[in-house]
């Protein structure tokens, strides 16, 4: 089987999408064990298809990344126009895989795509205007086209059953994994001071102004530690008293910086599944983590959840969390080793082979 998987997201820095895509790409290409063969797709600009041959480093796919001015354009271009057909730039395949930036036209073989949350759909206020008419488009075209659509939790399948009118029989669950590097042993950050850990994109869905109201509200010497890079709206105001800003960082210095918290917090008013859950539970930390549903399987029975929208509820889960960092570890640590990306990348294949059948 030849697998052509879209891997344009990694021509930017990696978020949740991104990490989700390199770590299914890692686990899929596992899972098929030179059984298939496995084309990165990444039509992007030259300093993109820089960061995508960084991200692919090391592992043996075939490249397919044309270098294209205005590549976000061409791509929108391609997708709407509906042609040239994708065997006319990579010749024959079996599986076409797309993700969120372009819905490529094919002939022939399965054709496949993710959706990792509704939030263009349901939450509009939340995205810019691009975000919306570029969402909006792939999902109609995912629910006339595609023989299967992956998706991160069981929250998410409901969604897009009910959201699309996706039938439930084409909607296949893939969790996230964790990488390996988040583990409790290990190197801890040092911030000069106790803290608490937030990861996130600096946006409104993310619910930072909410936390940094509960973080004043604790008192004390304990520090609020933001970890990820600006987004868009109206940015939350960090340079105050105790809250360390520290900007997008590595994945190895993300994983420092959650050995070395006192507990991580993940306030969002919504998520696709919240992967930075499961990193900072894999890596022994406790979690304060927003009681909206679409976290619930990445919470397990293993956070503290809280009501993201009241500042003092969110204050009264950190100290819950601090009080019971013991119980909590241990429960998010046997939690955390349910997800690997090697199981992610086996449900692929296996959505893949069942449908080509």
């Amino acid at each position: 089987m030849r697998i052509v998987f879209d891997v344009t997201t990694l021509a930017h820095q990696r978020t949740g999408v991104g990490n989700y895509i390199l770590g299914t790409l890692r686990g899929l290409v596992g899972a098929a064990a030179g059984e298939h063969e496995i084309v990165a797709l990444g039509p992007t600009t030259r300093s993109g298809k820089a960061m995508i041959e960084q991200a692919l480093e090391g592992l043996p796919v075939e490249r397919r990344l044309p270098v294209l001015p205005a590549a976000h354009a061409w791509r929108t271009l391609w997708s709407r126009a509906g042609r040239p057909a994708a065997e006319r730039l990579l010749g024959r395949f079996d599986v076409l895989q797309f993700w969120d930036w372009m819905y490529p036209p094919q002939r022939d073989g399965l054709r496949a795509t993710m959706i990792h949350d509704l939030v263009p759909l349901r939450f509009p206020q939340w995205v810019t205007a691009r975000t919306r008419r570029m969402h909006r488009a792939k999902y109609a075209n995912a629910a006339r086209t595609c023989d299967v659509v992956f998706v991160n939790c069981e929250y998410t399948k409901r969604d897009v059953v009910e959201a699309l009118g996706i039938p439930a029989g084409r909607v296949e669950v893939a969790y996230p994994g964790v990488g390996e590097h988040f583990r409790p042993v290990g190197e801890r950050a040092d911030l000069g001071r106790r803290y608490i850990l937030t990861v996130a994109t600096l946006e409104p869905r993310k619910n930072l102004g909410a936390l940094l109201e509960a973080h004043a509200l604790l008192g004390g010497d304990l520090a609020l530690a933001v970890a990820g890079s600006s987004g868009w709206g109206p940015q939350p105001e960090l340079e105050r008293d105790r809250v360390i800003p520290l900007g997008y960082v590595s994945d190895h210095e993300l994983a420092r910086l959650y050995r070395g918290a006192a507990a991580v917090c993940y306030p969002s008013r919504f998520e696709g599944f919240g992967i930075p859950v499961i990193e900072a539970m894999a890596s022994g930390v406790p979690c304060v983590v927003s009681a909206h549903p679409s976290l619930d399987e990445a919470s397990g029975e293993a956070a503290i959840r809280v009501d993201p929208e009241r500042p003092e509820a969110i204050a009264a889960g950190i100290e819950r969390a601090l009080a019971g960092s013991d119980r909590l570890v241990t429960r998010g640590l046997r939690h955390a080793a349910r997800f690997t990306w090697a199981g992610t990348g086996q449900t692929f294949l296996r959505g893949y082979l069942e449908r080509a059948a």
